[in-house]
Formats: structure tokens, sequence, C-alpha cells
């Protein structure tokens, strides 16, 4: 039998070396060992604490080391504080027992005394109350990075676009029960049937905020069910569905998915046509194009048409051709922090100060295959500003023959009011969704 310390550790190492995303990081080891389900659970909650939690258990831990341990040391050091520090119900015993085990199989044996003594101090100073965050009134915003383990730069930007309290507010927000949001194949059946389905399968679920969307509480892994393996729902986020939505995809429509990996708009969009017009979806990787392909096979839709392109590069063929073009552009990823804890701290500086230059060029590139008449839709999974409305204002003052969409009805009642100028942002401490930010605009002229 595995050990879920052991499964928490692989997973960690998955991300923070491997560059994977946690869930998936967190999912391939699941499904790999041989866990009890109450080891499951401390395998994830394990896990989920220790990356999550990131800078400030490194805060912590730095006063105890005089130097960085090594890699794989340091990452033991970042699973029992995780557990030290968040999990009241691991007895902290428990906790520096399993990590000394830990160093030894990795074969660190001078290491572990090290280790014990560490985590040892630490638990006497949680105890005598002396692990302290930086100093809030002085140094707000090293506070802010510590307290919500998010990357300073991240914290500068979020603070001079939003304030301090809403800052906080938006690095505080985090996934909850982390609750799985379902869609059905709308070429197989409606709401009631679908409803009736879950209901069937023994899943707990409501309606999501976004028509067309069920959330499901506890559902396993969805992706791993005969349900998804035939093709009855996909698995997509409630922001994304509107991002798809936003395009209005109607029966006979040629729509460009611009960069559309792994598929889950595009799909949706095909779904809405009904089988008539095509979607012709792009990705600048071929392993991300046959994503596409094989969602679109999975679900059984015939009029999509992937393919490996960079869409930074006017495809001239296409000029003036398509009725709608989606452009869900690459982003620093700051509004899916909740579902993808690594962001907060992967996403640096230089990434920051690049991506305005690449979403640019995507969306100008893009903007030329746009129809007259024909809509263009700009979206983005962040909530920086420079990103967002600064892009798309950009846009319109190089681009006149472009104007903004205001048509509203796409989007839910509720979310109506936070619709201007045909942009919405979306914020999850404010609106319950993911934090997306969504653009319609319309071609006017040539």
């Amino acid at each position: 039998m595995d050990a879920p310390r052991d499964v928490a550790l692989k997973a960690l190492q998955d991300v923070v070396r491997g560059d994977a995303y946690a869930a998936q990081a967190l999912n391939r080891q699941l499904e790999a060992a041989r866990l009890k389900p109450e080891d499951r659970r401390l395998a994830a909650s394990a896990f989920y604490f220790a990356v999550e939690n990131r800078l400030q258990i490194e805060y912590m831990l730095d006063r105890f080391l005089d130097s960085k341990p090594d890699p794989t040391v340091n990452d033991i050091l970042h699973i029992a504080a995780a557990q030290i520090l968040f999990m009241d119900r691991v007895p902290d015993h428990a906790a520096v027992d399993e990590a000394v085990k830990q160093v030894r199989a990795a074969k660190r044996e001078g290491m572990t005394g090290l280790v014990n003594g560490v985590l040892r101090n630490l638990i006497r100073a949680r105890d005598a109350g002396e692990l302290a965050l930086p100093d809030r009134s002085s140094e707000p915003e090293k506070w802010l990075s510590v307290r919500y383990s998010t990357a300073p730069a991240i914290v500068e930007r979020l603070v001079a676009a939003y304030g301090q309290e809403e800052a906080e507010q938006i690095a505080a927000a985090s996934a909850g029960n982390r609750m799985e949001t379902v869609r059905p194949n709308a070429m197989r059946m409606d709401g009631e049937a679908f409803e009736k389905w879950l209901d069937d399968q023994g899943y707990h679920w409501k309606r999501g905020v976004v028509p067309g969307a069920w959330l499901i509480e506890n559902g396993g892994n969805l992706a791993d069910t005969d349900g998804y393996r035939r093709g009855l729902f996909s698995i997509q986020g409630q922001s994304a569905m509107l991002a798809a939505q936003a395009v209005e995809a109607k029966a006979g429509m040629q729509i460009l998915d611009a960069c559309a990996a792994p598929g889950g708009k595009t799909c949706l969009m095909a779904e809405r046509m009904r089988g008539a017009g095509r979607v012709f979806a792009w990705d600048v990787h071929e392993h991300r194009v046959q994503l596409i392909r094989a969602a679109a096979r999975r679900l059984g839709l015939d009029n999509v048409r992937a393919a490996v392109y960079d869409a930074g590069n006017p495809m001239e063929s296409m000029r003036l051709s398509m009725d709608a073009v989606l452009v869900d552009a690459p982003c620093s990823g700051l509004g899916v922090i909740g579902d993808k804890p690594d962001i907060k701290y992967r996403v640096n500086e230089q990434a920051l100060r690049a991506l305005p230059a690449l979403q640019r060029g995507i969306l100008d590139a893009c903007a030329q295959a746009v129809g007259v008449g024909g809509r263009l839709v700009y979206a983005t999974c962040t909530i920086l500003p420079e990103e967002n409305e600064d892009q798309v204002r950009g846009f319109l003052t190089w681009h006149p023959e472009f104007a903004p969409d205001p048509g509203d009805q796409w989007l839910p009642e509720a979310l109506r009011p936070r619709f201007h100028d045909g942009m919405i942002q979306l914020l999850p401490h404010r609106d319950g969704l993911e934090g997306f930010f969504i653009a319609r605009l319309i071609r006017r002229r040539v």
C-alpha cells in the first residue's frame, strides 16, 4: 500500500519542478497509487495546502534554515509544514516522523537531523505564537504576498489595479470545496434530460449561474466515467462557457477559435451550431491540436476543423471570411488561481511584461479574418487591466473599423450590470465565477 504523504510529495515535485498544473499532477499520482479513501483525502489535503501556501511556508521555514536544502529535502519540509501549520487533525509527531522517513527513503540520511530539528522548531514557534507574518501596516504588499502566497510582482499589479483592500479579497479567493462544472452535450440531450441523468448517476448537483452549467459536488474523477467517455457531457468552467457563448454561434456560421486547445470552447460552439457550418480551431502545438480533435470525436462533432497554426500570423486565405472569431489569448491566468494555485507564484515579472505584446499581435492578426458585420470576441482568464480592457481600448484606437458590441442578451441577467462598452470583467470573490475578461467587438467596415 502506498503512503499518502509520498503521493503528496510526488505531486508537489511534479508542480514545482515539472511545471505541471496542480490538479493534473495530483490526479496523476492518485491514479497511480493504491490508497484507501481516507488516505486519498490526506494526500490531497497535504498536497493542496503545500501548493496553496507555498510562499508562506517558505517564509516560516526560512527562519530555521541557514541555507536552502536540496530540492527533494525542501519539498519534504513543505509537505510536513503544510500539515503542521494548516491541518489540525494531523498529529505533529506523525508529520515529523513521516518526513524523516521520506528523507531516508530519498537516500538523504545525513539530512534527517536537520529535517527533524527544523520541524520541531517550527512546532515550538507555532505553539509560542512566534510565527509572525511581515508587518501589515509598514509592509502591506509584502504582508499580502506572504499571507496569500502570491508573487510580489502579482501583488504589485493587483494593488495598482484594485487597491489594497480589494487586492486582498482577490488573493484570498479560493476554490472552496472544488465543485466541478459540467455541461451536457447539446447534440445529445437538453437540460431536463441531463438533470434526470445526473440523478440516475447519484450525483449531488445544482444549477450554475451560467445557463447550461451544472455544478457537481464530490463527483470524483468525472473524466474517468462512462458518461464522459461516451460524450454525454463536458467538464468546463462557467466563465469559459460564457466566453464561447459570447460568440453567439448559430447553424451555418463560419467561426475561427484562434487559441483553441484543449477544445472546450470550440466544442461548445460546434454543438450550438447543430453540425451545420464550421469551427476552425488552431493551436501552435501538435499535441494540443490532438486534444481538440479528441474532444470533438468524443462528443461526436463533425463540424470542427482543427489545425496547427500560429494565431499571431495572419492567414490570408481567411481574410474577411469569418462570421465570428474567438481569441482566448494566452494570459497570466490570475483569474483561475483558485483552481490552479501554482499560478500564484509561477508567474514572474518577465512574463507579465511580455504578455501584452503577444496578445496584441494575436488580436491584430486574427481580426483580419472577421468579415464585415462579423463579431470578434477577445477573452482571457486573467484580471489585470493591461491584459484586458487596456488591450481592447488600444485595439479600437488602432482599428477604427471595429466598434464595441453592446448586446448583452448572451449574459445571465445577474451579470448584465457589469457589462460596459462591450466588455465585462468577472472577479471570483465578487461574482462567484472564475476570473475572466470578455469583450465583444463588431467589424463595421473593411
